[in-house]
């Protein structure tokens, strides 16, 4: 679902490893070089875009910290021409497993500390009066939030939270979709009790429909990840199921390792570059699990880059479709849902088996070689096994 923008047109809605290869550490090259042990800086992208993208120079004003324990505060808001008749709680236990979702994914780094107001909020305004439809705009979305915070304001000390989450009854069909509601500093903005609120996820209906993992994709906004999926053409065309931030109903949701080190839940140490010409072998770990060298990152130009990572099922990631090496193009210039990730399908005329995309079989085997004839970069899988995989960057 979007993160509405003031600003862009557009809405952001287990068998070990080959001996052999084993032996190989992360650090190790191919081929001597002045390049060959870049460090992780080498490989970071900067942001083009203003709003949410995949660059590392996320505006700590703009987003939230993604490390740490985020407090959360949830509302529940009727209307009055959609009056709630039920209770909250089936409300908050539809969106509780997020908080050991996002613990998980993050590798313990990130919490979500969610305390939830167990009364009806009513709105002072029909539903139907929102403009609450596709299209929906940043100054409308505002307004919504503004009237929950106000009415939701005598019944709570909003200043002892991050971020507030709006929960819309199911009384309410208009309140369609859950977009996110982030800070910016040209607005007027929503303040209680002292503080401006900064972060808010107005869900709707749709959370009946993606469960507790539409709270991992909306918070992730929060703290500065775009959408993966598209915004014209095929909805899930560029990234398939492969991150929450694009299918939120993907078989392998957990976040891409470009994420997790851009959100600082994979380290530096963990990420080997490879920023110029030449060569360098790497040993990954799966994503799925905390520990080892995440990604390789194969650096193309300015904004652009390539990545591999190891993918396994296991964690949230135990539905994946494939396993092996995802190999994704970045570009830290594009916009939010208009592909700043794609992933490179190892298998473009396979057939998927059922709940799969074609997308969803993207994953490397070893023996298995990308190459982009424009940048001169390569990617062999060397080796692979439930340990993780080999993987040697190459670029002419």
């Amino acid at each position: 679902m979007p993160a509405l923008p003031t600003r862009l047109p557009h809405l952001a809605v287990a068998i070990a490893l080959v001996s052999c290869a084993l032996a190989i550490p992360a650090t190790a090259t191919a081929a001597a070089g002045p390049n060959s042990t870049a460090g992780a800086a080498d490989c970071a992208l900067p942001g083009k875009t203003g709003w949410t993208d995949e660059g590392h120079n996320t505006d700590a004003t703009q987003f939230q910290p993604s490390s740490g324990t985020r407090r959360v505060l949830t509302l529940f808001v009727d209307f009055p021409d959609a009056q709630a008749t039920d209770s909250t709680k089936a409300y908050a236990a539809q969106l509780a497993p997020a908080a050991d979702w996002v613990s998980r994914a993050s590798y313990g780094r990130s919490g979500l500390d969610i305390s939830s107001l167990h009364r009806w909020i009513r709105m002072p305004a029909d539903s139907t009066s929102y403009g609450y439809q596709r299209g929906l705009t940043f100054e409308a979305h505002e307004k919504y939030v503004r009237d929950a915070i106000t009415a939701a304001d005598p019944y709570a000390d909003l200043s002892q939270y991050d971020m507030v989450y709006i929960v819309a009854t199911k009384a309410a069909a208009s309140i369609s979709f859950s977009p996110t509601y982030l800070y910016d500093r040209t607005t007027p903005g929503v303040t209680a009790d002292g503080t401006r609120l900064k972060w808010a996820v107005t869900f709707g209906q749709d959370m009946w429909r993606w469960g507790h993992k539409v709270v991992a994709h909306e918070t992730a906004h929060t703290f500065g990840l775009p959408d993966l999926y598209s915004f014209n053409g095929p909805t899930h065309q560029y990234a398939g199921g492969w991150d929450v931030m694009g299918n939120i109903a993907g078989a392998a949701p957990q976040y891409l390792g470009w994420h997790s080190w851009k959100l600082g839940w994979t380290r530096d140490n963990q990420v080997a570059c490879l920023p110029e010409p030449g060569r360098r072998t790497v040993r990954l770990t799966p994503v799925e699990r905390p520990g080892g060298t995440k990604i390789a990152v194969l650096r193309t130009g300015e904004t652009t880059a390539y990545v591999a990572e190891s993918r396994r099922a296991r964690g949230n990631d135990k539905d994946a479709c494939s396993t092996g090496v995802l190999i994704y193009k970045v570009d830290s210039a594009a916009q939010t849902g208009e592909g700043p990730i794609r992933v490179m399908n190892a298998h473009p005329t396979a057939t998927p088996p059922t709940g799969c995309t074609q997308l969803d079989l993207a994953a490397y085997a070893p023996g298995q070689t990308f190459t982009d004839p424009d940048t001169g970069a390569r990617i062999d899988v060397l080796a692979g096994g439930g340990a993780g995989d080999v993987v040697r960057l190459s670029k002419r």
